[in-house]
């Protein structure tokens, strides 16, 4: 199998990018579908031009070589016609499928799960993000190992960069089993002590009374432009590319009536999203999962958006977010708001609030609606605070609603609306009064 690293595919220095041709098996009613749509946008994501697709119309692959044995011939002559360099699959490949593919193609042969931790690799910046990428690809590549032509070098380098196609012998596998078991478990290791600082980093988050919003979205639904027009900065990058966003920020957000929240960004959430990413990028999923709200970014220009927010739903179903609080914000009305589709999708989800992170269109009823949901699970209650404890005070405008103060000879006192947390730290001052 080939080993997907950073930069591992597409252009080089003065080296044209690789010519790829994209496959699928699709069942006669998903024919022209975001499937392969989908797949081209992850092969130039990747930096891979895309020459040609081709489509077997049947259920499920078959179980030798993914494609019927004409379609397979048919495959062959295509790879020679179009000078491919590259075949990229759209469904996971068994260990079987890429040996006998390899094999027949002679040609660098990739699933959409390796092409997914391909981009990852590639946008992955911090040493966190680094980390979660090898450990998502090693836990991919371990049980793929035996009886697949195993490529020892990085898949890329361009078309004047090619390897050979066949792989090392069993030796050589069981070696390279242990070696990447061993790594496995020092990844675990190294992630184990990040989670740590992080779980640490979001304790004290707690302490001083900052709720937290996460904001989740398919990948390229406008989370990150979002997040600059909410803080009124450009410090997160926002490219107009699948999973531009690997490593999360939070920034601090100013919402309706001065109430402030921590807002995060997240990875952006695809179709299949692959297991082995949720679990490397579960620690950093955490945030999600932590929210005290979460914005459900779509994209209502995208014709399968719909789909889309299944595959985010599935996913937070998948980390145990799905009872979270959510906003759905329908992102790029600017784009959409002519069109029948996007205005029958908001005519189904009422609720539904449309915006323009570009233009700005609708952010200050986000901002309204951001601060109402935090504000419903607060409790009113009234406290005494001693005058040398009037940091107390400010963590209520922060974390609650402020709704009065009277300053007294030894004390404040204070009518608000707080969450439990924000209580719990004033419980020696709580008041009947």
């Amino acid at each position: 199998m080939a080993r997907l690293e950073e930069g591992s595919l597409g252009e080089g220095p003065g080296i044209e990018p690789e010519r790829a041709l994209l496959v699928g098996v699709e069942p006669l009613q998903a024919v022209g579908r975001r499937s392969l749509r989908e797949l081209m946008l992850l092969a130039q994501t990747a930096g891979v031009s895309p020459v040609g697709v081709l489509v077997q119309v049947m259920c499920k692959p078959h179980p030798v070589y993914f494609l019927g044995r004409g379609k397979l011939r048919e495959l062959m002559e295509e790879c020679s016609r179009r000078e491919a360099d590259l075949v990229i699959f759209n469904r996971p490949l068994t260990s079987i499928q890429h040996r006998n593919l390899v094999d027949a193609l002679d040609r660098k042969v990739l699933d959409r799960t390796e092409l997914i931790l391909d981009i990852f690799g590639q946008h992955a910046r911090t040493r966190e993000g680094k980390l979660q990428v090898e450990l998502a690809r090693l836990t991919y590549e371990l049980p793929r190992l035996v009886g697949r032509g195993y490529m020892m070098s990085r898949i890329g380098g361009g078309r004047r960069g090619g390897v050979g196609v066949r792989g090392p012998g069993e030796p050589q596998l069981a070696t390279e089993r242990r070696h990447i078991e061993r790594r496995v478990r020092r990844l675990h290791q190294e992630l184990d002590e990040i989670k740590e600082r992080r779980d640490t980093e979001r304790a004290e988050r707690r302490r001083r009374g900052m709720p937290l919003v996460s904001l989740v979205g398919y990948t390229n639904a406008g989370k990150s432009t979002l997040l600059n027009a909410l803080t009124g900065a450009d410090d997160v990058s926002m490219d107009d590319q699948l999973f531009e966003t690997l490593d999360p920020t939070v920034r601090r957000v100013s919402l309706a009536d001065g109430y402030q929240a921590l807002v995060s960004d997240t990875v952006g959430f695809i179709q299949d999203l692959p297991h082995s990413l949720i679990a490397a990028f579960r620690a950093t999923l955490e945030e999600v999962i932590q929210a005290d709200l979460l914005v459900h970014v779509v994209d209502a220009a995208d014709p399968y958006a719909e789909g889309q927010m299944e595959s985010v739903n599935s996913v937070l179903m998948n980390l145990g977010a799905e009872e979270l609080p959510t906003l759905l914000v329908l992102n790029k009305w600017d784009r959409a708001s002519t069109r029948n589709r996007a205005r029958e999708l908001l005519a189904r989800l009422p609720d539904a609030l449309p915006i323009s992170a570009l233009t700005g269109e609708g952010l200050d009823e986000l901002r309204r609606r951001m601060a109402d949901a935090l504000t419903d699970r607060l409790i009113p209650t009234t406290a005494r605070v001693p005058y040398d404890h009037l940091d107390l005070v400010q963590l209520v405008r922060r974390r609650g609603r402020l709704l009065s103060e009277e300053y007294r000879s030894d004390h404040v006192w204070i009518e608000a609306e707080l969450d439990s947390e924000t209580l719990a730290r004033l419980a020696p001052y709580l008041t009947s009064e």
